[in-house]
């Protein structure tokens, strides 16, 4: 992202195309301006209103590069596009399930971005990541309801988007995203913290951390991913086990030692508790424990 031009990002990440420049942007706020002070000039040029609306600042555009919602919408109306409020009442009465959808736009603040199906798949194309973002169409409801949560306003986006390149390919192929783009700034940050020591536990939540679009955690998704870790290792744990028992008893039946550094069958039945475990040893069940973890 350049400078606060998110929503020229955001729209022509949408379009999948340069098609519209800040210069361009910047003339339909100032159309939209002239078409609001026409109207306020209705009520007479000498009113008190009148001139309070001359003073105070545009609400389509300002100097950092931020457009409203009414300049976006007028841009996608050259393209027969319309933008409709996806949490409002007469929408969520029609109960079309978002991955029906072509694409939204969501807006917190001052920030805009797009989420649009290419292909056969979601993409999270805000421009404050390092690159798209794959969305799998499990997560898309969970990832919009997220940004409700937060405080977003989210419009789907209603009619035929210009055909583009990427969902063209898309149609034939589908993405594996095995690490989600980085925030902008973010590695640097991470180049920062790396210098600091970092226990095995944040180490497994870092590995474990979902894609989910936002890139960030707040307190109560960072306390579940530790959980997570936790369940996982737990998991590993019991694998581990049920691996040595079948270890064991694969060296009780006769079996060379060198089995064990090959595959082990999948199926080994169970022994009792009774009979050739009862005559092993503390010691030699310590000996052949020991044996296991080094092969």
């Amino acid at each position: 992202q350049e400078g606060s031009l998110c929503a020229q990002h955001c729209l022509n990440n949408l379009l999948q195309g340069e098609y519209f420049s800040p210069v361009e942007l910047s003339s339909i706020a100032q159309q939209l301006d002239e078409e609001e002070r026409m109207r306020m000039a209705e009520g007479g040029v000498s009113s008190e209103e009148y001139r309070t609306f001359l003073q105070q600042p545009s609400v389509n555009m300002d100097d950092s590069g931020f457009f409203s919602i009414q300049v976006i919408s007028n841009a996608l109306k050259v393209w027969g596009l319309e933008l409709i409020l996806f949490n409002s009442p007469e929408y969520q009465r029609l109960g079309i399930d978002p991955i029906n959808e072509k694409s939204f736009i969501c807006n917190y603040k001052e920030h805009w971005f797009t989420v649009r199906k290419l292909g056969k798949q979601w993409f999270n194309l805000n421009s404050l990541l390092m690159g798209p973002e794959l969305i799998s169409d499990t997560y898309l409801a969970l990832f919009l309801a997220q940004l409700q949560q937060e405080g977003y306003s989210i419009f789907v986006v209603k009619g035929d988007l210009p055909d583009c390149e990427a969902d063209q390919l898309l149609q034939m192929i589908r993405v594996q995203q095995m690490q989600r783009p980085k925030l902008i700034g973010e590695e640097a940050a991470q180049s920062r913290d790396q210098r600091l020591p970092r226990s095995d536990l944040d180490q497994a939540i870092e590995v474990n951390h979902p894609f989910d679009g936002t890139g960030m955690l707040d307190e109560d998704e960072e306390n579940f991913q530790r959980a997570l870790a936790l369940s996982r290792q737990e998991i590993d744990m019991e694998d581990e086990e049920a691996d040595l028992r079948r270890a064991i008893q694969l060296s009780m039946q006769g079996s060379r030692r060198s089995e064990l550094s090959g595959s082990l069958p999948q199926n080994v039945p169970q022994m009792s508790r009774s009979g050739q475990t009862d005559s092993l040893s503390s010691e030699e069940l310590r000996r052949r424990r020991q044996a296991y973890f080094e092969k």
